[in-house]
């Protein structure tokens, strides 16, 4: 018999889950947004993850942001954000707010699938003592829980849900054979079975820290080439020939995976007394290169005798990545807020972020289009594809001193282009 789904958070690791199982059998999509609930009752992701069509073809799924639609479900999978506090430590918020809830409709023989991103041991330590202690019930005895963790890549058409290897993991050897099968049905890429819940949370936590410290490295590499009057990309070009060659690029880490991962982890680490350096290191450098980035946006101003207090600058793109509306944990906000410290006057122009009607980053207005004042500078700060449909002499021409920052090089073949 196939058991009715409840699926907790709606955002781009809820939804297209939801989807893909509504296209089967009965799925009740919860989020505690009434506006993002509303938009996806009229077909519509604001997240660009989901298409109208795609949205329509989940003929079971249902949305709602009535906690008692959670009587009818047997299987709860969490997919709210994890993400860390003005500290940098875990804020677990989220997912106890949903195990607060989930716990008082659980009944005997249920099941809690999480996939939200935690340090190992979180979902037994944290989670369950939650469930056990509101629910009544006990632990693999009336219920029991499992991990799958999330592989999502935001505004990637190329990698979706049923495309990636799910890995999946459960409390006992009869959950966690129940868990594979149920994801097995939505994911054609196949599943891995992780023997025990902490490798599958231990597995996605190295996943985004592995990426963080190689970016770390690309970008420690492009400040060092950069001294020595060096062109990063050329060289990574060149490297990259050799067949082994892991070919990351230096830029902005931000967003909810890459750059928030590694705390979880560094924060396991530490409470059992292990003080990891590399992880860490890596951390420190992506996080200030926004400091790096606008010190160098500076320097190309004085070599153009432009006064830092008196110059204008044109951000292209403000979200965390390329062809993506989100602009949480956007590293762009760290850059603005340096320019400023050098009274440097900025203004935001990100046609993916204002198509889904955000008008605002943090205190910035965002545009659509530059407006018709040329600026002292333009920093594509986010790879869009629409920047490269623009062209890349549209933008050399927002900047009457010819100063455009291209942090990811965009344009490759633009050497009058500056980059990192």
């Amino acid at each position: 018999m196939n058991k009715t789904i409840a699926i907790i958070g709606l955002g781009y690791v809820g939804l297209p889950l939801a989807v893909e199982f509504g296209k089967q059998r009965d799925v009740i999509g919860f989020d505690i947004n009434p506006s993002r609930i509303n938009s996806l009752c009229d077909a519509i992701d604001t997240t660009n993850e989901v298409s109208s069509e795609e949205l329509k073809s989940a003929q079971y799924l249902t949305f709602t942001t009535d906690e008692n639609a959670l009587h009818d479900p047997s299987i709860y999978i969490v997919t709210v954000p994890s993400p860390v506090d003005i500290n940098n430590r875990p804020d677990f918020k989220f997912i106890e707010a949903a195990n607060q809830m989930i716990a008082k409709y659980l009944v005997q023989g249920d099941i809690v699938i999480y996939e939200s991103t935690v340090y190992p041991g979180a979902t037994e330590e944290i989670c369950v003592p939650t469930l056990e202690g509101v629910s009544g019930l006990k632990f693999n005895e009336d219920f029991f829980v499992g991990y799958s963790p999330e592989r999502i890549n935001p505004g990637d058409n190329q990698h979706k849900l049923s495309s990636i290897v799910k890995l999946t993991s459960g409390s006992n050897e009869h959950v966690a054979s129940e868990i594979n099968d149920l994801y097995a049905q939505i994911v054609d890429a196949g599943t891995f079975r992780c023997s025990s819940i902490r490798v599958a949370e231990a597995a996605k936590v190295i996943e985004n820290t592995q990426r963080d410290v190689n970016i770390a490295l690309i970008n420690e590499l492009a400040m060092l080439f950069n001294r020595l009057e060096l062109d990063t990309w050329e060289i990574l070009r060149a490297a990259s020939t050799k067949w082994n060659f892991l070919n990351f690029s230096p830029g902005l880490v931000g967003g909810h995976c890459i750059g928030v991962d590694p705390y979880y982890l560094t924060h396991k680490a530490q409470a059992v007394g292990f003080y990891p350096e590399m992880i860490l290191a890596g951390r420190r450098i992506n996080d200030a290169l926004p400091v790096y980035a606008a010190q160098q946006l500076v320097k190309l101003l004085c070599k153009a005798e432009i006064a830092p207090g008196s110059a204008s600058v044109l951000l292209l793109g403000c979200s965390f990545k390329e062809d993506c509306p989100d602009t949480r944990n956007s590293k762009v906000l760290d850059l603005i807020e340096n320019l400023q410290e050098y009274n440097i006057d900025t203004e935001i122009c990100d046609p993916v972020v204002w198509s889904t009607g955000q008008q605002h980053f943090a205190n910035h207005e965002i545009m659509e289009y530059p407006n018709e004042t040329t600026y002292d500078a333009v920093i594509i700060a986010v790879q869009h594809q629409v920047f490269a449909t623009w062209g890349a002499e549209t933008i050399s021409k927002l900047s009457h001193s010819n100063i455009v920052f291209d942090l990811k090089k965009q344009f490759p073949d633009r050497k009058d282009f500056y980059s990192l």
